[in-house]
């Protein structure tokens, strides 16, 4: 799964730990997500989303093999 966090965090000039702390997640699991690494459970990908102004489907995009 695609995600646009690490630009959405560049347009708000935010830190992974910024993001982290917002979320109640560790920098890590962001870090995680941003890398692909980790699918985010329904709830966290909701609020990612609702931190950004966005909808869950403009930060994040499956792609073909998922």
């Amino acid at each position: 799964m695609k995600n646009t966090i690490r630009v959405e965090r560049a347009i708000k000039d935010i830190t992974q730990q910024d993001l982290a702390v917002a979320v109640g997640v560790s920098r890590q699991t962001i870090n995680s997500i941003e890398a692909a690494r980790y699918v985010p459970s329904t709830v966290l990908a909701l609020k990612i989303a609702r931190y950004f102004g966005k909808t869950v489907d403009e930060i994040f995009t499956l792609e073909e093999e998922d």
